[in-house]
């Protein structure tokens, strides 16, 4: 392997912990308020930084601007769309970024190599944490559930607006959605918001959803997509079936066609999922989807999917036939299943 490739790989961590940097300086926020391409001078008098630090943020700088979450001109610094997801008032993608950066989340990945030796099937996640899985974490201690929901939240908000903005015919026809596992509301309050005639109900575990801000606008419902689905014209997963491997995938998606028996025009799932594609032309998209199944891996001993997988746990679920939308959220795509 070529040495640079090498190096470049074993000093990649740091690309993550520049970036929770700018996150934590807010530099997106601090750009946005300048209003105009703002100088380094200026940007570290707004932090505010040392003077003797100046240089030292310029560095920091450069590497971002290198890498495309800032761009820069000759009078000085840019948003570029990367770095305005960061911003606070627009997706605050910053959440996500504090938690894949938190010690909780990167401690133990050395340990990698031992959990793939090792005979048992215990996850790299649950080694770290005493044999434990997520959700447990998640439901026992309430500062690791708030961040997460505060991540899935921020991550939500901006593939949903993307979906709402260019694949908003899957909604037509409908008149009743079911968000499972939903979260605290963020992708049904978006999916409300711009078709207000849709019925809504955010569906998701009891603990879960008493986190939700609760309204006129849709239904709350706590339970367990394992056991039983609220019926809808439509039921709707988003990052949920990545979490689970292929045995439970089969089983959440016999009980979604379960729930969509009673649709008077036979329904549909809707997935929003990855859909790994070695044909894409986009190298970053690929790494970065591998990289996803790598950690899906190592937190659930789940997967991301490629074409072919998807397939096979779609037709095996029982499903007619399915459709994959070419429309890319991020290195997301849209999929109808149809009962």
């Amino acid at each position: 392997m070529d040495l640079t490739v090498v190096q470049n790989l074993s000093l990649s961590y740091i690309s993550s912990f520049a970036l929770r940097c700018a996150v934590d300086l807010d530099i997106s926020g601090h750009i946005q308020a300048y209003g105009r391409p703002m100088p380094l001078n200026e940007l570290a008098r707004s932090i505010p930084i040392p003077p003797q630090k100046e240089s030292m943020l310029g560095r920091l700088m450069t590497l971002l601007v290198h890498q495309g979450v800032f761009g820069q001109s000759e009078d000085g610094y840019l948003l570029t769309p990367a770095s305005e997801l960061l911003l606070t008032d627009g997706s605050n993608l910053g959440a996500y970024v504090r938690l894949f950066t938190q010690a909780n989340s990167i401690k133990n990945w050395d340990r990698l190599s031992e959990v793939l030796t090792d005979t048992g099937n215990c996850t790299l996640f649950e080694k770290m944490h005493d044999g434990k899985k997520a959700w447990e974490i998640l439901k026992d201690i309430p500062e690791y559930g708030n961040k997460f929901n505060e991540a899935m939240a921020s991550q939500s908000n901006s593939i949903m607006r993307g979906l709402v903005a260019r694949c908003s015919n899957i909604f037509d026809g409908l008149n009743s959605l079911v968000d499972v596992g939903g979260g605290t509301g963020t992708a049904v309050k978006i999916i409300v918001e711009a078709f207000p005639g849709l019925r809504c109900t955010l569906f998701d575990l009891p603990h879960v959803v008493e986190k939700a801000s609760k309204g006129d606008s849709f239904d709350v419902v706590g339970g367990d997509m394992f056991e039983m689905i609220p019926p809808a014209d439509a039921l709707f997963l988003k990052k949920v079936l990545h979490d689970w491997g292929d045995e439970d995938c089969v089983r959440i998606l016999k009980k979604c066609k379960e729930a969509l028996k009673s649709s008077k025009n036979g329904g549909k799932v809707i997935v929003i999922d990855i859909v790994i594609d070695f044909e894409n032309k986009d190298t970053k998209a690929i790494e970065t989807s591998l990289l996803y199944d790598i950690s899906m891996m190592s937190i659930h001993g789940s997967k991301e999917r490629t074409k072919q997988e998807w397939h096979d746990i779609i037709l095996g679920a029982g499903y007619s036939g399915y459709k994959i939308y070419p429309v890319q959220l991020g290195v997301n795509s849209v999929i109808e299943l149809y009962p």
